[in-house]
């Protein structure tokens, strides 16, 4: 059933991002909100047969497969007044005139970040024990373990994490990091508050400070001009020996020349959930290593754990028809230094 009076509304992304994140429960809850015509879902508004439902939009519901929003689908809906994303980064959906139209956009990244923490926290915690390398490397296996020495000290007692990148990730993992006992949390980040760093169980420290000292350094950094290869060859030669690189942020941030010379000489370490380019190419030596562990982009929200970005984006309209202020607010100055 429609609500009567609510701000009318309209889901835009793939098909496939619609069938993963819209069960009958969400449906039900959109409808129980907004005033929802049909159809509900589209995929492709360039379509001219959705003249008359576009112009009457107030608020989309966009994910995956969205298009952007330029001036000439803005002019189709005159009347909207948000655009609540069920995923991540909303960079490639707004354009310059999106926000001189005013518009409101929301995100749903803050939950998003979750499942990249906790899979980052448990790429840690593998990472102290070595285990991921240490099942890759057959000698290891047959021998019961016995050169498992060879990738470094096994421990997660008395550790020292660096993370690059108080994000909202970054904030999540250092908090995941207090359950480990003699932690230490080094954060490089020059734009985060040392007080808030320090809330969190982390020592804002710079980057070349940092490096040295570290057992395992995390990456969570936005993908910006300015980021691109921060983590390049003199950075990896700063790291200890046998020191793990984790990336679950952007392939980019890092060299992966670089690191590909590192990790084959045995010297360090890497769990690389992103890579650049991605996927590697076929005759990457990063494959081959058992030092390294690779997964295709698997840190962010799948499967179920999609339903609590529909949720959010959900709660964000429940907001907007109650004429609430937005939670996650996406705003074109805070896009500027956000993935």
């Amino acid at each position: 059933m429609t609500r009567e009076g609510g701000p009318e509304a309209l889901v835009v992304m793939s098909r496939e991002a619609f069938d993963a994140q819209f069960d009958a429960t969400r449906i039900a809850r959109l409808r129980s909100i907004a005033a929802v015509p049909d159809p509900l879902w589209i995929a492709d508004p360039a379509d001219p047969a959705l003249a008359d439902r576009l112009a009457g939009v107030e608020v989309l519901l966009t994910g995956w497969g969205a298009p952007q929003l330029d001036a000439e689908l803005l002019s189709r809906m005159p009347r909207l007044r948000a655009m609540l994303h069920c995923a991540g980064s909303v960079r490639a959906l707004v354009s310059p005139e999106f926000w001189e139209r005013g518009i409101l956009a929301t995100s749903a990244a803050e939950v998003n970040s979750a499942p990249v923490a906790e899979f980052t926290f448990a790429a840690i915690i593998m990472a102290g024990k070595k285990a991921p390398f240490i099942a890759a490397d057959r000698a290891s296996r047959r021998l019961h373990g016995l050169t498992a020495d060879r990738y470094g000290e096994l421990s997660n007692f008395g550790r020292t994490i660096g993370l690059v990148g108080f994000s909202r990730v970054g904030r999540r993992v250092v908090d995941l990091l207090q359950q480990l006992d003699d932690v230490t949390c080094l954060v490089a980040d020059p734009f985060a508050d040392p007080e808030q760093v320090a809330a969190a169980g982390g020592a804002l420290t710079a980057l070349d400070e940092l490096l040295p000292r570290i057992d395992v350094l995390s990456v969570h950094a936005p993908e910006l001009p300015s980021t691109r290869g921060m983590i390049g060859a003199g950075q990896l030669a700063a790291l200890r020996d046998h020191a793990t690189v984790v990336n679950t942020a952007r392939g980019s941030l890092i060299d992966t020349s670089a690191l590909e010379r590192e990790c084959a000489s045995g010297r360090l370490n890497a769990i690389l959930d992103v890579t650049d380019p991605e996927p590697l190419p076929a005759d990457s030596p990063l494959y081959d290593l058992p030092n390294v562990m690779i997964t295709p982009h698997l840190a962010g929200s799948l499967g179920s754990e999609l339903f609590r970005m529909t949720d959010a984006a959900l709660d964000e309209l429940e907001r907007f028809a109650a004429g609430l202020a937005p939670r996650e607010p996406v705003t074109a100055d805070s896009i500027r230094l956000s993935a």
